[in-house]
């Protein structure tokens, strides 16, 4: 009986079956070929992320390189006695930075002096104390202040900031506290006192959010066993949580310095732009990055251009070691703890 009458189907010749074996090779072949594809790309985009990396670093390299080569003149001239003589008198050619250390830091610790308290109280009631209707508008708020350029800083402290301290509050400190010499003078509004305040407005937002993350960073085990051991809410927040946080604390009040030490704009609008070494808070001051910004463009002999520069050279150095220690002591409260959901 034929293949047709049993109902088996008939191939024609010209159509052969595919052997199994040269399918499995075939798609074995197309596996390799993906899987080389993928090790190529991933090499790519591991020398991309790399060169991103490294681009950081040469940046970082090469304005330290431009910083030491344009202030070499400087050096030669001056040595080290440059930042500790208070003459600056571009006219004869004679420099000296002490009067611009003296205002940076005076500035960026009375600016410390206000700000950490009310950071730290800001930062306690939003973690501990606030309900959670306001806790989110109340952190947002806070950290706003940090995205408002620096210059509406210096108007509204010239406009609003000023004015309040020379008609009040100056007048009262002198009453009251002008026995300790830091409040004494003529009360113009503009000096170191002013500039102090704006800075404390500014480094507030970055010394609260960093205070806000450690204090989370404390694990809820550790708030309840306090609890449980019959300790009232402030007993666990100073001995439970403020007290395992301090080092992260310590590490944003740092960081804030380093954002104090380095601002320019607002703090040139405000602190008088005098080179002179004051003990009274209400004198005029000046700062190193007030005067690189003040008087660079203005710099025409070489020595003076390269005494500007070695002051920013200075100022560069200072505000890593600052930023590299406060990451250092931030990065040894919150590795590898586990955060609280508010």
């Amino acid at each position: 009986m034929s293949n047709g009458a049993l109902g088996a189907p008939h191939l024609p010749r010209s159509q052969p079956l595919a052997k199994p074996g040269i399918a499995l090779v075939s798609a074995r072949r197309q596996s390799l070929l993906r899987a080389g594809d993928s090790r190529i790309a991933d090499q790519i985009f591991y020398y991309l992320m790399l060169a991103c990396g490294a681009s950081i670093l040469a940046l970082v390299v090469l304005i330290v390189y431009e910083l030491i080569t344009k202030s070499s003149l400087s050096w030669h001239a001056f040595g080290f006695k440059f930042f500790f003589a208070s003459d600056w008198d571009p006219v004869n050619d004679k420099y000296g930075a002490l009067p611009f250390v003296y205002g940076t830091i005076v500035s960026s610790f009375l600016s410390l002096l206000i700000a950490v308290p009310l950071a730290i109280g800001t930062a306690v009631f939003v973690t501990e104390l606030s309900p959670r209707w306001l806790r989110t508008p109340l952190a947002f708020t806070t950290e706003l202040l940090a995205a408002i350029p620096s210059v509406i800083y210096g108007l509204w402290a010239i406009f609003v900031l000023v004015p309040i301290l020379r008609q009040y509050l100056q007048p009262w400190l002198a009453k009251y506290f002008g026995w300790t010499t830091l409040f004494e003078g003529p009360p113009y509004g503009i000096g170191m006192l002013a500039a102090g305040i704006i800075l404390a407005i500014m480094i507030l937002p970055i010394i609260s959010s960093i205070t806000r993350e450690v204090m989370t960073a404390v694990s809820q085990q550790q708030r309840e066993a306090v609890l449980a051991l019959g300790a009232t809410r402030w007993e666990m927040i100073r001995i439970g949580v403020l007290r395992n946080a301090r080092a992260g604390i310590l590490g944003g009040i740092i960081l804030g310095l380093g954002r104090a030490l380095g601002e320019t704009m607002a703090v040139t609008m405000v602190i008088g732009n005098r080179p002179e070494i004051a003990k009274s808070l209400f004198a005029p001051g000046y700062t190193m990055a007030s005067v690189i910004a003040n008087e660079f463009s203005e710099a025409t002999g070489d020595t003076y251009l390269s005494a500007l520069v070695e002051v920013g050279l200075a100022l560069f150095l200072v505000t890593i070691i600052v930023n590299s220690l406060a990451q250092v002591l931030v990065w040894s409260v919150t590795r590898g703890m586990p955060t609280r959901n508010g």
